[in-house]
């Protein structure tokens, strides 16, 4: 088994990304995609961000048996190199130091996280675009806004079709997907967004994981220390608040951490007994 430690970072011509990778720590190679690391089965690969763009090359890696590992937090690489007094910041030395960051802190991922994430920032996308075109509106003119509010339909268009490609692709991928979708009552196209909102959720919901683990890592946290800064995953709470918001038919206004919580609970719950009960009827 051979561990492979890569950086990745945008070329400076910001073109594509550059991959600089080593397995000792001395002798260091330069790739343009994933697919070039010479791993094979049994092997891990550990790297600092895993870019959207470079989805399908670390799917393939995956294929051909390696285990692909991303580290959960960079900010462990600024902290690493302060706590040992590196001012280099070439990536070579990041490499060095990712090396020197404990297992624990790094996330295993599977060809559906790859794939569910790589849809899922496509929606964002559009959320973000369709969320710019409305906050244009108010200020047009109107000459302009006849414009905008055809961006606007035509991105609304587009944000639906990605959710359904989402939503087709977590009833594939994930079995309890289906029996969460009956028992939140989202089912139907006029519920397609938050049937996405599900789909992203499950995303981040590890069945190994206890329940605080899982409502901390969706900021749901108990209140104590409150000086000290909590981090979670924003993108999983926003998610979160989308559906909690659907579910149960109230205004933004009317988002409590408590609703949340309460549907995080019923979530990670139905799919801790459906995972416990489909490994049980796996025969040894």
């Amino acid at each position: 088994m051979t561990r492979f430690y890569a950086d990745v970072h945008r070329k400076k011509d910001e073109t594509n990304y550059r991959i600089t990778f080593t397995t000792d720590g001395e002798a260091f190679r330069h790739v343009d995609s994933p697919t070039k690391i010479p791993a094979e089965a049994g092997d891990k690969v550990y790297v600092d961000v895993l870019p959207i763009m470079h989805t399908d090359g670390f799917i393939e890696l995956l294929r051909r048996g390696a285990e692909v590992y991303y580290l959960r937090r960079l900010t462990l690489i600024k902290a690493t190199r302060q706590r040992l007094g590196i001012t280099s910041k070439s990536a070579k030395t990041d490499i060095k130091i990712l090396m020197m960051v404990e297992e624990r802190c790094f996330k295993a991922v599977d060809e559906t996280y790859l794939i569910m994430r790589e849809k899922a920032s496509t929606f964002r996308s559009l959320q973000r675009t369709l969320q710019q075109y409305k906050n244009r509106l108010e200020a047009a003119s109107e000459d302009e806004r006849e414009d905008l509010l055809d961006m606007v339909k035509i991105t609304e268009k587009k944000l639906h079709r990605q959710a359904k490609r989402i939503v087709e692709e977590a009833e594939r991928r994930y079995p309890v997907y289906s029996i969460l979708v009956d028992e939140l009552r989202i089912y139907g196209d006029n519920h397609l967004l938050s049937q996405e909102a599900l789909a992203e959720i499950m995303m981040y919901v590890n069945p190994r994981w206890g329940w605080r683990k899982t409502a901390n890592f969706f900021g749901l946290f108990k209140n104590t220390n409150k000086k000290k800064k909590k981090r979670y995953n924003g993108q999983a709470r926003k998610a979160l608040e989308r559906l909690t918001i659907a579910v149960y038919k109230i205004k933004t206004d009317d988002l409590t951490a408590k609703l949340q919580k309460t549907l995080l609970r019923q979530i990670w719950l139905t799919i801790r007994q459906e995972t416990q009960e489909r490994l049980a009827g796996i025969p040894a």
